[in-house]
């Protein structure tokens, strides 16, 4: 994993938690883990930490890369899988070994970068991406390809069966604009439902002046309450007392980790169709997908006709840790 957020993150580092809940999982089924991640990481097995984390580090240079051949190159001995969840180049070094090789994208995907490293001759490989979206980004690269999808530790969430008529709507994640916060903004505004803003501002100079002239003057801690970063126990109380989630992306959004902790709570989603996020909704049951402002508007008013009950069933049957370890594992045993 890049070293620049720990694992598990405290609380931005959606790509963090899965990593940390798989691993936790694979314990618990009794396999041995080493995790290789930046300081300040906790693992439930063995821990490796490498690099530096923080804003101004997230920069991958040689002598990154020379730290981290040196801890692959002597752990592929005494391993019987390297599954990365960081850069493709981490593998370029031992592309040739014959240890079972598992590499996952959470983000959108460069296929020059894959066609070059099947081009290196790599052996016992399998990529694997959190939707089919996004699989569909890394197969011109070449090389076999499987659709894993982002998981929650649904036993950690508690299930809301009911909700309050006047519950809130709730937005959860980076205050970025690809995210759409100002459009979830727009929905409440529109429909004079309560909305709970919770995630990280961030670091990039374009990304803080979206924030601050788009999302902050409409802050009114009334209407719209802005409740900073959460934990996962404060996550688990504001998704359980949601009436439903807003998902308003306006970028391919690979597959957002929110969907399934959502949905282990029961709480329901309105969300734009942007990349791998069609693929978790069930139209009609399980949330609402559409394609403008006034059109999730006019879903906030249909939020009862969804089930949450199903939310939930879905989140265990489909993205549960425990599932989505499996099928891993299934892919770790294929060759």
């Amino acid at each position: 994993m890049d070293p620049f957020i720990p694992v598990p993150p405290i609380h931005y580092g959606g790509i963090e938690r899965v990593i940390y809940d798989i691993a936790c999982k694979y314990v618990e089924m009794g396999h041995e883990v080493t995790l290789i991640a930046g300081p300040g990481s906790k693992s439930p097995g063995r821990l490796i930490t490498y690099g530096q984390n923080g804003p101004g580090s997230m920069k991958i240079d040689w002598a990154l890369m020379k730290e981290v051949h040196t801890i692959v190159s002597r752990e592929i001995k005494t391993h019987d899988v390297l599954h990365n969840f960081g850069r493709l180049a981490f593998l370029f070094s031992i592309a040739w070994t014959g240890i079972r090789k598992i590499q996952t994208y959470m983000r959108y995907i460069t296929p020059k970068n894959i066609r070059m490293l099947n081009l290196s001759g790599i052996r016992n490989a399998t990529y694997t991406a959190v939707s089919d979206a996004i699989v569909k980004t890394g197969k011109p690269g070449g090389g076999d390809w499987k659709t894993v999808y982002n998981c929650a530790p649904v036993d950690q969430f508690d299930f809301v069966r009911e909700v309050r008529a006047d519950a809130p709507l709730v937005f959860l994640g980076r205050l970025e604009r690809c995210k759409g916060a100002h459009s979830a903004i727009s929905v409440a505004e529109k429909t004079g439902r309560k909305l709970i803003i919770a995630g990280n501002i961030s670091t990039l100079e374009h990304e803080k002046e979206y924030f601050h002239q788009e999302v902050e003057p409409r802050i009114d801690g009334k209407l719209i309450e802005y409740i900073g970063t959460v934990n996962n126990e404060q996550k688990n109380r504001l998704l359980g007392s949601a009436a439903a989630m807003l998902l308003p992306i306006e970028w391919y959004e690979p597959f957002p980790v929110v969907l399934p902790e959502a949905f282990a709570c029961g709480t329901p989603i309105l969300a734009f169709p942007g990349g791998g996020v069609p693929e978790g909704i069930r139209q009609g049951v399980t949330g609402f997908l559409s394609d403008t402002v006034d059109q999730m508007a006019a879903d906030v008013n249909r939020i009862g006709e969804l089930s949450r009950e199903s939310c939930r069933q879905e989140a265990l049957s489909k993205y549960s840790d425990t599932v989505i370890a499996t099928n891993y594992l299934k892919l770790y045993q294929s060759k």
